[in-house]
């Protein structure tokens, strides 16, 4: 086993964080105050092909895999940049169309992810079906040469600054279980009789949240991606990415956390001495330090199988797994590095309680906390199913 990185994923890791680090913290936070994109950050991460490193080489991408990407997101979340989009567009679906896409749709969407061109939602999370996809109510229903969608979602991210999302429907019922048959499709934004709310959350980043009413959406049947009703199989694909690059973007915000806490504590005095001298401070910043190596650790763990086997249940063991430390880890050492500023960790000017919101939100999703217990009891641990 060999810990080092390879020279090109430092290379990636440092070109990455020189990006970042023009554009940081204070811009991130006066985009989404202000309620504008970071389209000038994107570009400018597009424009060194960082946003494609996961596309096949075929398609002008990297060729390489989440294990990048993921390195992509921790750079851009520890330079203060923490993007949601990178989490669903690139990780979530180019992954799924690289793999279950027709030739057709391969050469029509993924050159333009491996280029950043192409931003593209995704639509799982409806009002009552919760982490429960068999569930889902909106319903895709084949007419002719089209499908007719019709239903709702919810927390859906950056849909305004996508052009396309992937949406997951009900195309029927599996008679003898009662569970819903999911189909995936990929939908224009400006389709017509498709509505979109912005949903208002307290949360401090330039994407906005929005609930989607599909009212007798008319879809082309060359828009399905995978096979009809095997949709549920295909979602999986992406959904150990979308864990992954989130809990990356945790283990960046850490790192930034942290950051910010260790300079502040080597030089702000207090009685004539820096405070870092007090182990009252130095001790829960060094655990703080210990929990995201750790969560790291598992990251890259998580991300070499989904790379190597990604339908091995191993992969998705290790993915909530390190969704489930990154998010914990981050809240710590978030919350220690406000307690460490003491009154200036509630001051705009020393950018961390902003990130407040979007690292508690990491602790919900993409998946619960509660749901990866679930999914480790039942089985890592082999324990009777609790829900």
């Amino acid at each position: 086993m060999d810990f080092a990185a390879s020279e090109e994923l430092t290379m990636l890791r440092q070109s990455v964080a020189a990006i970042a680090s023009r554009f940081g913290h204070e811009y991130y936070v006066e985009r989404a105050r202000a309620d504008e994109r970071t389209d000038e950050l994107w570009n400018a991460v597009a424009e060194g092909g960082f946003l494609g490193v996961n596309v096949p080489e075929e398609y002008g991408g990297g060729g390489g895999g989440i294990t990048e990407l993921a390195a992509v997101a921790e750079e851009l979340a520890a330079a203060g940049c923490p993007l949601l989009v990178i989490v669903v567009s690139p990780a979530i679906c180019a992954t799924i169309i690289a793999r279950y896409g027709t030739d057709a749709q391969k050469q029509r969407w993924l050159p333009r992810f491996a280029t950043g061109e192409l931003k593209m939602a995704f639509a799982i999370t409806e009002p009552d079906a919760g982490s429960n996809s068999h569930n889902l109510s909106l319903t895709a229903t084949k007419d002719g040469d089209v499908y007719r969608l019709n239903g709702s979602k919810y927390y859906i991210s950056g849909v305004d600054e996508c052009e396309a999302i992937m949406v997951v429907t009900r195309t029927g019922i599996d008679p003898e279980t009662g569970r819903g048959r999911l189909s995936l499709f990929v939908v224009d934004v400006d389709s017509p009789g498709l509505e979109k709310q912005v949903l208002p959350v307290e949360i401090t980043a330039p994407e906005k949240q929005f609930t989607l009413f599909f009212d007798n959406v008319e879809v082309p049947a060359d828009r399905l991606v995978g096979d009809e009703g095997e949709g549920l199989r295909q979602v999986f694909l992406g959904l150990n990415p979308e864990r992954i690059l989130s809990a990356a973007m945790a283990n960046g915000i850490s790192r930034y956390a942290l950051d910010k806490a260790s300079e502040y504590a080597r030089t702000r005095e207090v009685w004539g001495t820096a405070i870092g001298r007090h182990q009252g401070l130095a001790h829960p910043l060094a655990k703080a330090k210990i929990d995201l190596e750790l969560a790291r650790l598992m990251t890259e763990k998580a991300a070499w199988l989904c790379d190597h086997d990604g339908d091995n249940p191993e992969a998705g063991e290790a993915s909530n797994m390190a969704k489930f430390a990154a998010a914990d880890a981050a809240g710590v050492a978030l919350d220690q590095a406000i307690q460490t500023h003491g009154g200036n960790g509630m001051s705009s000017e020393y950018g961390l309680a902003d990130l407040w919101g979007m690292t508690r939100l990491l602790r919900i999703a993409p998946v619960s906390r509660e749901m990866i217990l679930n999914y480790v009891a039942q089985h890592s641990l082999r324990l009777p199913r609790s829900y």
